[in-house]
């Protein structure tokens, strides 16, 4: 009888009460029904779904084996996509470093600058790099330019927005020392907070050339030069051997890039 009363009032150990089960139950059901709908009004052609591993195959038996002859035009290219990569990251460094001061609510002037700074890194950030490369094509016609001035446009509020946020970190006491001994706000900006920032922005930078660096590769697609250019030519032409070449031309490109900014950020950081 003793054992029968203490198994009744025996209390079990539950992660979630009654009322947290249902509304996990329910979250899940929500989310079941969402990525339902998603998926019909979006509208697949589900034989191409599922004819997609022969067309892969297919398309691989036609890359192979890659084709080599036009290695130069190739390196070429590639030379000029990391000449895009590198301009348009020293570029966006002259303008994105006022604009992160005037969007740190510890360095900004006023509420307007603010909020006009903030406005610039939300405008840079929401438009993709493809969407700048073909407004800046229709501007300038297609080349390298417009290839600059669209990875450049979108790496603004990249680097503003870190820089930003460095700045707004940074330990006040250098900056009331300072102040108190009646030093002006360019002294206060250029001994107090630049030297707490240096790290930050040169680790900033160095990640913002590997991104540009890949997106670059692709802006040839909308005719702002690079290797895009090639490869749209190839796959426009049906070269798919030569695809295959700027394809695994890409990835070595990409994978050099990534070793030196993880060389160049273990020496800042």
């Amino acid at each position: 009888m003793v054992d029968h009363a203490a198994k009744l009032t025996e209390r079990v150990w539950s992660r979630y009460d009654a009322r947290e089960q249902w509304i996990r139950y329910a979250v899940y059901l929500a989310t079941v029904v969402l990525v339902v709908w998603t998926v019909r009004d979006i509208d697949i052609f589900w034989p191409w779904v599922w004819d997609a591993p022969n067309q892969i195959q297919n398309l691989g038996a036609r890359m192979w084996p890659p084709e080599f002859s036009a290695w130069s035009a190739i390196l070429n290219a590639m030379l000029e996509t990391v000449h895009i990569a590198t301009l348009a990251t020293l570029l966006t460094v002259f303008i994105a470093l006022p604009v992160s001061y005037i969007a740190a609510q510890n360095t900004t002037p006023n509420r307007i600058t603010l909020w006009l700074g903030r406005l610039i890194l939300v405008s840079s950030r929401s438009v993709n790099t493809i969407i700048w490369a073909l407004l800046f094509v229709a501007i300038f016609g297609p080349g390298v330019l417009a290839g600059i001035l669209a990875v450049m446009f979108r790496s603004i509020g990249f680097i503003g927005k870190l820089m930003g946020e460095a700045i707004e970190e940074i330990d006040r006491r250098p900056v009331e020392a300072m102040l108190a001994t009646g030093a002006g706000k360019m002294k206060v900006v250029m001994y107090a907070v630049v030297p707490q920032v240096m790290p930050a922005f040169f680790a900033i930078v160095i990640l913002r050339w590997d991104i540009n660096i890949r997106e670059s590769t692709v802006l040839g697609l909308v005719g702002a030069g690079g290797i895009g250019v090639l490869l749209q030519g190839s796959i426009d032409t049906f070269a798919w051997q030569t695809v295959a070449t700027i394809l695994l031309a890409i990835i070595v490109l990409v994978i050099i890039g990534e070793a030196i900014t993880s060389a160049l950020r273990k020496k800042v950081i």
